[in-house]
């Protein structure tokens, strides 16, 4: 195949140039434009060099000719810094394409959207990672609030019950005790005269409870209740957390508004594990009321947010502080 037209060595003078029309050499001649091509042996053309009258063939370089138009978009295999053929093209440094140090696109140790070494990295999705403290490991999946406040877990809720109860039970005492010590004193009565009994031979046939007892005994539920409620509603509407939550580090919030629930969030709260527990001591449905209870203590174990029956009654979650 022929070369394009154009100027390229003079195949009779090596120290000029001669125009190639594209079929046959023209008497158009003109100075190199570039050192001399590499000479054969005395008297003989450089090798690869075509005769005169020959077409160059396609895609050849000749010594120090100008090369063609294609082999000027065409790299040569072997050439430092070349892209080969097939290859797309490397940018060089400090030329466009390659983001330079320093410059917008890459984001430097110690900026915004790296971390840094040895630190954790805080994810602000639902149910994404979160570092733990207490119980739990470092990594743990840990559920949340909608606005992202990890909730508590549930051995964390026992404890502040367990201290909360104590509290509230020495806070009630000076209103319980004297109901306490007679209905005490009624069983002491009961159980001797059932010894009494048995010792002389008579043993009694029913072992139900006498009357007298339930006269102080239920004065004394009801005064600690309404204790425990003031109690709860006190410190749940000022800081969401009672002393015995503060103790353990979470607190009470409405799942979709931080900060201490309103009262009537706590009011529910307080009547649905209340009212459980005093069914409990119904005769024959008792024990299916003590099951709910039971239940509603256990249900923040396995709820994906992490809420006992009460806490769904009013929309509230447990959360750590």
């Amino acid at each position: 195949m022929s070369s394009p037209a154009g100027w390229y060595d003079d195949p009779e003078d090596q120290s000029q140039e001669r125009y190639w029309d594209g079929s046959t050499w023209t008497d158009n001649r003109r100075p190199r434009q570039g050192p001399p091509p590499y000479q054969g042996q005395l008297g003989q053309p450089a090798a690869g060099k075509p005769q005169f009258g020959q077409p160059m063939q396609h895609g050849q370089v000749y010594g120090g000719a100008q090369p063609t138009p294609t082999q000027y978009a065409q790299p040569q295999p072997g050439q430092q810094g070349q892209p080969q053929y097939g290859q797309p093209r490397q940018p060089q440094y400090g030329q466009p394409g390659q983001p330079q140090y320093g410059q917008p696109g890459q984001p430097q140790y110690g900026q915004p959207g790296q971390p840094q070494y040895g630190q954790p990295q805080y994810p602000q999705q639902h149910g994404q990672q979160y570092p733990r403290q207490g119980f739990g490991y470092p990594g743990q999946r840990v559920a949340t609030t909608p606005d992202g406040q990890p909730l508590s877990g549930w051995w964390r809720r026992v404890f502040a019950r367990i201290i909360d109860g104590i509290i509230v039970g020495i806070i009630g005492l000076p209103f319980t005790g004297y109901f306490y010590w007679q209905y005490f004193q009624v069983i002491w009565d009961y159980m001797e005269d059932t010894m009494d009994a048995a010792a002389a031979g008579t043993p009694q046939s029913t072992f139900a409870l006498p009357s007298e007892v339930y006269q102080w005994m239920i004065p004394a539920v009801l005064i600690g209740i309404a204790v425990s409620f003031v109690y709860e509603y006190f410190f749940l509407t000022r800081s969401g957390a009672t002393p015995g939550k503060k103790a353990v580090g979470i607190a009470v919030r409405l799942r979709d508004v931080p900060g201490p629930p309103p009262g009537s969030a706590v009011a529910k709260r307080f009547s649905v594990y209340t009212g459980l527990s005093l069914l409990s001591a119904i005769p024959v449905v008792g024990a299916l009321f003590s099951f709910l209870s039971l239940i509603n203590y256990l249900w923040p174990l396995w709820d994906d947010k992490k809420q006992a029956l009460h806490d769904k009654v009013a929309d509230t979650n447990v959360v750590r502080t």
